[in-house]
Order: C-alpha cells, then structure tokens, then sequence
C-alpha cells in the first residue's frame, strides 16, 4: 500500500482524496489503528489499477504479468482482460460470486456433445443463435468484443480463468464468422481447463498453431459446436446444390470454408465439392443464399463493441447494494461516472401543462 502511495507521489490526504477514501482514516489504517473495510480496498484497488488480493498479498496474477509485458493489439486485449480480471476480483472480496465452471464429457461423447446438451437445457439451439448470450446465460462466462486497434502484433481473441470467475475478450472485427470461430474456439479452451490462466490467441487459424494438441483440440470443439452432427445430417440431402450450401452457412452463420471442411469430414460431401464450395466468399455466400441485408448486419454486430455483461451486472449489483461506488460500473460502460449519477437519480419529467 505504502509503495503504491510512494509512486504516486502524493500526500496521504491528496492519495485518498483521489481514491474516494478519508485521509484520516486512511492514515489510522496505514498506522494499523484501524483495519481497512471492504470497501476502502476495493476503491485504492481501483484507483492504483491493482486487485485487492495483490494489495493484501502482494502477489501479481499472471495475467497483469503478460498484460505488463505484451505490446501491440494482443498486449491491448491482455490489458483489459486484466481490467475485467481486477474487478471481478475484487466483486468477489464484497461477497459477489461467480465460480469458474468446469463440464466433463459425457461417456462415449464429446465435449462438445455436453455443451451443447447444456445449451438445448437452457433452451438453447446453437446454430443461428446469438452466441455471445448464450455464452454468458449458460455458462456464466463473461464476454467482451474491444476495439483491439491497429498496432502491430494480431489478435483473434483470448481466455481468462481465475477462481472468481471466466472470461473471453474478443477482437471487433468486419469478419463476423471469424469471431463466432474465435468465440467458440475460447469456449473450448475454457471448458476443458487449458492453461489453468489465461489463453491468448492471436491467430486461431495460424498453421503453426494446428500442431499444438490443445489448439486443435479447440479447433475441434468449436466446429463440433457450431456445425452439430446430427443438425447437419438432417439438413444436407440430395441435391445439394451450392445455393443450398450457401444457405447453410448463413444459416450457422459459420465462413463456407469452415463449413466444406466440416462437412467433408463427416462424408457429408466428398473432397471435390468441398474444394469447390470453400472457395466461396461469405458475402458471395451471402448473395447466392439471399441474405445480403442479413450478412450486413452481422458485420454491424462484429463490428460493435461490448462490455462483459455479467461483470456489468455485478457491478451495478454492488453499487445498488451500497457495496461499492458507482464508478466502476462507469468505467465499464464507458461514461462519465457524475453524468451517470445524474441520469439514475434524475425523477420522471413532468408533463407539459400546456
């Protein structure tokens, strides 16, 4: 606590002013006359950037780690996974939990199999669906989309487990079925505990990565999940012309070559046809399929940016218990935490009398 003051080179009462604390208390507890309250930690945490754990253990969590050393787009995402990280951390120190999730497979299935016995028992069908949503409904992982920016080094998208909770960061993007790839693809790392940490993946169609087991193992997954067995074998019947395929990839709203290998490999199409179909591009699919102003606004979709939204529940749910202060909830949503208070405190308008 102490050296985080020092940096900062204020005074005890302009540090505490800032960080929302009383200098004189802060003082009290600094000298050991008073113990710090829940609250008083989360707010220096928030103020310094920091969790609350590393301001009582002085542990950094490797996530800060590799967000402290990494540049370019992947070292902004790790960055915000940390922001994300740190708050969820300190939610938990005021009572707010969400535990990370692990599923096992189902003997004689899959991984994928049980998640997507998990979705369809949320009611859930994961084709066609808004994945992001069903994401966070069924299996209590938060998911956000940034702006990754223009900075050299990729990024697809990354995975964050810590005991408080879970997390997928993915990158805004004009390619809306490479982030539901991407999207899924995270999922998987996080469903069979990879990493046990955090997982970065900068390009998640990168050849290199095809020879790392737990990599195709997500691949794996993500295509299991997106494009099921027995959805597909119920919907590719003779003749299946390239107008019909192009439907189906709308329909799953998955790219047409990730769909042509899919099929391939369950022989629901031989090799020749999935070389032809691959080729296609997802807005030509799109135009053969009919489903251009669909298409459109898929790409509006990838292309918005989005707060985890179960991190944004539970900050509200701290504030409106007295728990915390209503910046970070702010901080989330990206407005001005004082605009804010005016807006939820604001009463109904009156009516013109006139």
């Amino acid at each position: 606590m102490l050296s985080l003051i020092d940096r900062s080179g204020l005074t005890h009462d302009a540090f505490a002013e800032q960080a929302g604390i009383n200098g004189t208390k802060l003082s009290k507890a600094l000298e050991g006359a008073r113990r710090f309250t829940s609250l008083d930690l989360a707010r220096i945490a928030e103020h310094c950037g920091v969790t609350v754990d590393w301001l009582i253990t002085g542990e950094e969590p490797p996530l800060a780690v590799a967000a402290r050393t990494t540049s370019g787009r992947a070292g902004r995402a790790l960055n915000e996974a940390r922001r994300f990280s740190t708050l969820r951390t300190d939610l938990t120190s005021l009572g707010i939990f969400r535990p990370a999730l692990r599923i096992e497979a189902e003997p004689r299935g899959t991984l994928a199999d049980t998640a997507l016995a998990r979705a369809a028992a949320a009611g859930y069908t994961v084709p066609g669906s808004n994945l992001i949503e069903l994401v966070e409904t069924v299996f209590d992982i938060d998911v956000a989309v940034i702006d990754a920016g223009v900075a050299d080094g990729g990024f697809d998208g990354l995975a964050a487990s810590t005991e408080d909770g879970q997390q997928i960061v993915l990158a805004a993007t004009e390619l809306p079925a490479r982030q539901r790839f991407t999207l899924a693809h995270e999922l998987g790392h996080l469903l069979a505990g990879d990493d046990q940490g955090f997982h970065l993946d900068q390009d998640v169609f990168a050849k290199e990565q095809m020879k790392d087991p737990t990599e195709m193992k997500a691949n794996a997954f993500a295509a299991a999940f997106l494009m099921p067995e027995q959805w597909l074998r119920e919907r590719v019947t003779a003749p299946f012309t390239r107008e019909a395929f192009a439907t189906l990839a709308c329909e799953l709203l998955v790219s047409p070559e990730a769909l042509a290998y899919r099929l391939c490999d369950l022989r629901l199409i031989d090799a020749w046809a999935r070389d032809q179909y691959k080729t296609l591009s997802a807005a030509r699919a799109a135009s053969l399929a009919d489903q251009d102003d669909a298409f459109a606004s898929r790409i509006a979709a990838a292309r918005t940016l989005r707060p985890p939204g179960l991190l944004v529940r539970d900050a509200y749910s701290a504030y409106a218990s007295g728990k915390a202060t209503l910046r970070p909830y702010a901080n989330l949503l990206g407005v001005d935490v004082d605009e804010l208070v005016q807006s939820l405190e604001a009463g109904p308008t009156a009516p013109d009398a006139s």
